[in-house]
């Protein structure tokens, strides 16, 4: 059973996510040999404080 792990600074509309876990579990089935029922998508909205790149936080580096 695959496990997906996405992890995302918020800001994804429903819709986007909606499409990325349909998007993840076809080609994820499609590469695998899978089936798309045995395939779970985990998206974790990740605040920009506790994101960081490059040696700095995202809430730093990216204001709002």
């Amino acid at each position: 059973m695959p496990i997906i792990r996405v992890e995302i600074l918020p800001g994804r509309t429903i819709e986007q996510k909606r499409e990325l876990v349909e998007v993840l579990t076809r080609e994820t089935a499609r590469i695998a040999g899978c089936s798309e029922q045995s395939i779970y998508v985990v998206i974790e909205d990740v605040k920009k404080e506790n994101w960081g790149v490059g040696g700095e936080l995202c809430s730093d580096k990216f204001p709002d």
